[in-house]
């Protein structure tokens, strides 16, 4: 990552959307990690994640279904200099704050080692429900097992998190509530 994701908005390199492993591979190898090395995904790297996760390939839609095409769900991320909003549309990480809010995303230890730690939020008004939302968060947080598979990482789904903790950190609005928050980084 380096001094150039220490910069307030932060625009990506285009994603890298050939190699990896193949798809059976992937899945074959897809596991929860819970145990981390100190070291920061590249720039390259995190671009490539966010939009196997929750990117735009095509021009109105998502690597990832959602129910009437609502695209509820939007992704930040807490890394060792900050938390960020991924402009997905842009390819863009939007300052949110500087400082690393990594263990304020899980109560596990782990999740402050991790290289990045993803924080799912959904619009839960522009769903067309919450058992939707929680549906269309379940196919983004498989996308990036199944990326970070493909490319060597490790990657863990976690539901214990402090929500309200969460959205004050965000500044998230009345409408918007943390589903998930799934650890990634390098493993240990």
């Amino acid at each position: 990552m380096g001094s150039s994701l220490m910069a307030q908005d932060i625009k990506l390199p285009a994603p890298n959307r050939s190699g990896g492993k193949p798809l059976m591979q992937a899945l074959n190898e897809r596991k929860s990690t819970r145990s981390f090395l100190d070291k920061e995904l590249t720039v390259q790297q995190i671009s490539d994640l966010l939009w196997a996760a929750n990117g735009f390939n095509r021009d109105d839609k998502r690597t990832a279904p959602t129910a009437n095409n609502k695209q509820e769900l939007e992704l930040y991320i807490a890394t060792k200099n900050g938390l960020y909003f991924y402009d997905a549309r842009n390819n863009l990480l939007k300052e949110v704050k500087k400082g690393d809010f990594r263990a304020h995303t899980g109560v596990q230890d782990f999740v402050a080692d991790a290289a990045l730690n993803i924080i799912f939020v959904s619009d839960i008004e522009k769903a067309s429900s919450r058992q939707h939302a929680y549906t269309s968060c379940g196919y983004v947080s498989q996308n990036v097992y199944l990326y970070c598979a493909s490319e060597g990482l490790g990657s863990v789904a976690r539901g214990s998190f402090n929500k309200d903790e969460l959205s004050e950190l965000l500044d998230l609005k009345p409408n918007q509530e943390p589903l998930l928050t799934q650890s990634v980084g390098f493993i240990k």
